[in-house]
């Protein structure tokens, strides 16, 4: 006869803090060693090529070159199997992959940034290592919550600040260090936000998405929950309208969203959201001059061509040129008329060199890892984690889409950074942050899942035990 033992939680010992150094090799850390690898090759052939096609010669620092393309992805790899050895195979290599076309783009068309845009390439793995040093455990930024919060707020006001924040073609988005280095807090306080808000939303979940508020005989949602997440949102949009930066503005509205939409799945949310994006819109339109620029040249860009339409008619007109298979790495020279080419107008710089096979490439290599994001967040630990792993992954697709329909004028142009792949020290440096919340998210929910197949019961669990 089977009977039900009593139930009594059987608890797991604590995990320590940084797990061993791996004795074999995960399969998924070999799949991705194979990929960066793979992914590197490509990198330093798109910049022989470059080099050949611009000086007819092979350069004779291929060999450095190569050494320090491996030594980089070898660093963050072999962090890989030390910290997360079961994370998500694709996400690094993907990342790595849009690194190094962006690198010989701007090798390219911008030799002088080159070299920088390679130290903040390395300066940007280390801080993948270091993120996953201090991030241990997900859990452990959940209890900063409102640390995170404040901490976020001190990043967006600091362009404001007298002396400090910097104003570049109309926007104050930059804080100076020093005589020649300046750094975009926006580009940290997004990966902040985006932590507090999936913060809050799990803890409040059940207030946000069950209707307790009774009026009359009909139950309808509590608006109170919304009170203090919708103030914090409020005085983001406000700080950064105020910096003129409308781009990070949809950015974070669009996070926003997405978050309070997975953690809720009520519909009235969206509709109310869409609602207030186009009254915001409308409003932007008339109270920014910045807004009101960059919506007239979507509608009629002809018109202004020779002076505010000139970056984005001139791009149309590179990658025009491009063609199919483009005109050929170095061999192009119409491109460099383009202004912010490396930085706002790369993907056309890519278009016009690799053509639609190269933006192609680049639009799946974002999709792909958009999917991994997506899917590191459906096997999440938690629902705080779920909700992390779902907003940053929302940060890089968004972003990334954000600017090439501004190029293609599928929307209007935004001047954001296409992830990994522009010219920029602090997107860069922000987005290696954030793909390293992403691997410890990957790697928590792996775990999990390999040990509920083995039978070990998680922390707080009940084992149900069938004795004879």
């Amino acid at each position: 006869m089977v009977e039900l033992a009593t139930r009594r939680p059987v608890r797991r010992e604590r995990a320590p803090l940084l797990p061993p150094w791996p004795r074999g090799a995960k399969p998924k850390r070999r799949t991705e060693l194979g990929l960066l690898v793979f992914g590197a090759l490509i990198t330093v052939a798109l910049y022989v090529v470059a080099e050949v096609g611009a000086k007819g010669k092979i350069p004779p620092h291929v060999g450095p070159i190569l050494g320090v393309v491996f030594l980089i992805v070898l660093a963050a790899h072999l962090a890989n199997r030390w910290l997360v050895p079961n994370a998500n195979a694709v996400v690094l290599p993907l990342a790595a992959l849009l690194n190094g076309i962006g690198y010989v783009e701007i090798v390219r068309w911008d030799p002088a940034n080159a070299k920088a845009q390679a130290t903040w390439a390395a300066v940007g793995v280390a801080l993948y290592v270091l993120t996953l040093l201090v991030v241990r455990r997900t859990r452990d930024l959940d209890r900063y919550r409102y640390l995170l919060l404040l901490f976020a707020v001190l990043l967006l006001v600091s362009p404001l600040i007298p002396g400090i924040g910097k104003d570049v073609y109309g926007a104050r988005l930059f804080v100076g260090i020093g005589h020649s280095l300046q750094f975009q807090p926006v580009e940290l306080a997004k990966i902040v936000l985006c932590i507090f808000f999936a913060s809050y939303f799990a803890e409040k979940k059940e207030l946000l998405s069950i209707p307790t508020a009774r009026v009359g005989n009909r139950l309808f949602l509590d608006p109170r929950p919304m009170l203090p997440i919708g103030i914090a949102w409020l005085f983001a949009m406000a700080v950064i309208g105020i910096e003129n930066d409308i781009g990070f503005a949809m950015l974070i509205f669009t996070m926003f969203v997405a978050l309070l939409w997975v953690t809720t799945g009520r519909a009235a949310y969206l509709i109310l959201s869409i609602a207030l994006f186009v009254g915001g819109a409308v409003l932007a339109a008339h109270l920014f001059s910045q807004v009101h620029e960059r919506v007239t040249i979507w509608l009629d860009p002809w018109a202004t061509q020779s002076s505010s339409g000139y970056q984005l008619a001139q791009g149309w007109y590179s990658m025009g040129t491009g063609g199919i298979g483009g005109v050929g790495l170095g061999l192009d020279k119409f491109a460099s008329v383009i202004p912010e080419l490396t930085s706002d107008m790369i993907f056309a710089a890519i278009g016009t060199d690799l053509g639609l096979l190269g933006t192609s490439a680049v639009v799946i290599a974002f999709t792909l890892l958009v999917g991994a994001g997506l899917r590191i967040a459906q096997t999440a630990r938690s629902d705080f984690s779920k909700l992390t792993a779902t907003g940053l992954t929302v940060i890089v697709g968004f972003q990334a889409f954000f600017i090439m329909a501004g190029v293609l004028r599928i929307l209007p142009f935004t001047g954001i950074t296409l992830p990994f792949v522009a010219y920029g020290g602090s997107s860069l440096l922000a987005n290696y942050i954030l793909i390293a919340l992403l691997m410890r998210v990957s790697e928590e929910g792996a775990s999990t899942v390999a040990e509920r197949a083995s039978g070990i019961v998680q922390p707080g669990e009940t084992a149900f035990v069938l004795v004879h």
